[in-house]
Parts: structure tokens; sequence; C-alpha cells
């Protein structure tokens, strides 16, 4: 396995392998230094078709992960996919061999697995994807109780480094009064969101209670994750679980 790695925390069958790559290990230069796993952020096509071979050979796949098409919404795919990256903001498989994958540069990760390991599942879970529903999508797609799922919420900004306008913060507050509890104002008349704490939030109340993960910045530790909010132009992580029966 690949050092250039975040495993997941959390109490799943050894044999799920889960977690989010940093941005070190791969061939990409400039905005995109260095392993960028993203097609579709203006980088050279060679190095990021290296950087994606680099991570099969360290996680010993053997295919390339279920890769998709984020827009930011809740269409749940389910790998192996029928079509090369379909249109989707999440992914979930009973092939445990096939790894689920999402991609992200301050956007929440969220990955799941049934507690013995038979469903697997990984969510690109935004702002806009909480509010929409996509954790919700992505647990009904499993099938499975939801109190029989692991969650482990992996990188993503920081509330201090997540400012937000109104809009957000109403969003969230029509779905549930409760949610204002994560955003704090700020001296600019906007408001702090935290999005680990709304996530949790969200999965509380689709009975997902078991949930690990989250505390670090993409933001703000720089060496370690590209961040959009930060750089702009920029790379992009992968959250990856599958699993291994070797």
């Amino acid at each position: 396995m690949t050092s250039d790695f975040i495993a997941a925390d959390w109490p799943a069958p050894p044999n799920v392998i889960a977690g989010t790559t940093l941005r070190s290990g791969g061939v990409s230069q400039g905005a995109w230094e260095s392993l960028n796993l993203g097609i579709h952020v203006g980088d050279d096509p060679k190095a990021v078709a290296e950087n994606r071979a680099r991570l099969r050979g360290g996680f010993r796949l053997d295919a390339e992960p279920a890769w998709l098409r984020q827009v930011h919404g809740t269409a749940v795919a389910r790998a192996p996919l029928t079509e090369a990256e379909p249109e989707a903001d999440a992914c979930w498989t009973s092939a445990g061999s096939t790894a689920c994958a999402v991609l992200t540069a301050d956007c929440l990760p969220v990955l799941l697995t049934t507690r013995d390991g038979s469903r697997l599942a990984a969510a690109h879970a935004g702002w806009r994807g909480l509010v929409g529903g996509v954790l919700e999508a992505v647990i009904e797609a499993m099938g499975a109780s939801p109190d029989d799922l692991l969650a482990w919420l992996g990188p993503a900004i920081s509330q201090p480094a997540f400012e937000v306008g109104d809009e957000v913060r109403a969003a969230f507050v029509a779905l549930d009064t409760d949610a204002a509890a994560y955003f704090e104002a700020n001296p600019r008349g906007r408001w702090q969101a935290d999005l680990y704490g709304l996530a949790r939030r969200r999965l509380a109340l689709a009975g997902v209670s078991d949930v690990h993960g989250g505390g670090r910045c993409t933001s703000r530790e720089t060496e370690a994750f590209f961040s959009y909010r930060r750089d702009g132009v920029t790379g992009r992580m992968a959250s990856l679980i599958y699993r291994s029966d070797a």
C-alpha cells in the first residue's frame, strides 16, 4: 500500500481498505503538484494517467476505481459501473473488489461500510450535496439498515476556513432548524460553516450514529492537501473504499 494515504480510522473489518490520498507521491507539476487524480482540472492528461496508475499499483487494484463525473448532486451509481464516469456524486458496491471513489479538494468525502463489509460506498458531500440529500440517497441505495453502517469523514475544509453566505445557512436551516448550531457569524457579516458537523447531523438524522474521522483541514494543511478555496486552480485527492479478499 502507498504511504501517501490517510487510512480510515474506524472499526471496519480488516479486509475493508479505505481512506484518502495525500497530494504527494505523483508526477504532476505546477498548480497540480503532485498526485493529482482529477482529469477535469486542467492538468496534463498523461500526468493524471500516471498518477492513477500509481494509485492502482499502490493499492494493488486489478482495475480502475469507479470514477464518477461529480456535479454536486445526489445521484448514486452502482459499481461495477456500466458506463465510464457516470454523472453521480456517490457510488456503492456489493462487489467488494471494486473500489468506489470520489474526488475532492475541500468538499467532504464520506465513506460507508456495513459492519460485515459486504456493502461499501463513497460519497462526495460538499454543502450542496449535503443540502440536496446525497448521504440519504447513498444510504438508501446501499439497502442496509442505517444502524448497521459505519461512516468515516475524510479530509475537508474546516470551519475556520469555510466562509459562506446567508443563502447557505438558510438552506440548511430550512431543512433542520438545529443546523443553525453549525454556523458561526464572522465580522464580515457572513458565516463560518462546520461541514463536518453538518455531515454528522445529516447522518444522525438518517440513523447512522457510528461516525468516525473529521478534524483535518484541506485549506490550512498546504503540504498535505489540495484546496480549491485556497488555490483556485489545483488538483484533487481521491477517497476510496474496497474490500481486499486476498
